[in-house]
């Protein structure tokens, strides 16, 4: 006889939920936070390299300095709207779109 093969794959979601509590806690929209703020800087990373632009390039066509889009690839620096929009617009030349839901 058989025995049958426990599921033990706990989905992602199941697993935000256990490490960091639901959606709505404190502990969790922190999280969900910083990953978004994660997500920013690996897309305006993702941008500048398909360009073949350097942090440096990329500072002086926006305004801006060399550390500060390197803090903002890393994710260690909060960034205004107002920068953003100069990076996507004047630095990578394009449009930026926001999306609020809920």
């Amino acid at each position: 006889m058989k025995k049958e093969k426990q599921n033990n794959l706990t989905s992602f979601s199941d697993h935000l939920d256990k490490r960091y509590g639901k959606r709505g806690t404190e502990i969790r929209e922190a999280y969900e936070q910083e990953f978004e703020a994660f997500k920013l800087g690996v897309l305006i990373q993702e941008m500048r390299e398909k360009q073949n632009m350097t942090q440096e390039q990329l500072a002086v066509k926006c305004g801006t300095t060399k550390s500060y889009i390197s803090r903002i690839e890393n994710n260690a620096s909060d960034i205004r709207l107002s920068t953003l929009m100069r990076i996507i617009q004047q630095g990578l030349g394009e449009h930026l779109r926001l999306t609020v839901t809920s």
